[in-house]
């Protein structure tokens, strides 16, 4: 494919997200193909690493795509869930890995070199679904209380998680676990439960 000067720089960027966050969340990590995202937007690949800089910044830039879209569905899902905010919250969180499963897990099967951080920009965006969770969970815990609202959010949304990860990968339907959000609810209501207590 030759040379092309169409769009510049920031649109070619913007453009290979896009076509790689498509690309990922049909084929998935293990299927994800550079040369494809390239050959999608009428680029050679050269360029994509040109623009880019190599694999694992473009993989970068797609999973944070994927929590910004992540963290939309999040507020949304809190905006028309009603006042149980909790079961909006976890009840979001399963729904966006189910609907998005392959964009979803593509956050976890990459793993950057241990020399590799991830860039500051990369990392405020992604902080932000988090820092949903975290206001929920301070305005549930007593004022004198609310500075470990940050460290209880983190924890709950890793019994989540947990609990998400043993859904889509099938090992609850294994164990006869038919109601998985209830369960990863009962947790995270008990959770919060011990902390009022502990006030």
């Amino acid at each position: 494919m030759g040379r092309r000067s169409d769009h510049s720089r920031k649109e070619l960027e913007a453009m290979l997200v896009v076509e790689g966050h498509k690309h990922m969340a049909d084929v998935g990590f293990a299927r994800f193909s550079a040369r494809e995202v390239a050959k999608r937007i009428g680029y050679s690949i050269g360029t994509l690493y040109n623009v880019m800089g190599n694999y694992d910044r473009l993989i970068i830039a797609i999973n944070t795509r994927t929590f910004q879209i992540w963290t939309d569905y999040i507020r949304a899902a809190l905006d028309k869930g009603g006042d149980d905010r909790i079961r909006s919250l976890v009840e979001g969180y399963f729904g966006f890995a189910r609907a998005n499963r392959n964009a979803w897990t593509a956050i976890y099967d990459h793993h950057l070199p241990t020399d590799t951080a991830l860039p500051e920009e990369d990392d405020r965006l992604r902080a932000q679904l988090t820092e949903v969770v975290v206001a929920e969970v301070a305005a549930l815990l007593p004022p004198e209380c609310r500075e470990q609202a940050p460290r209880l959010a983190r924890s709950l949304v890793a019994t989540v998680h947990g609990h998400c990860v043993f859904d889509i990968n099938g090992s609850f339907a294994l164990m006869g676990e038919k109601e998985p959000i209830e369960v990863a609810l009962a947790r995270v209501r008990e959770s919060l439960a011990a902390a009022q207590a502990d006030a």
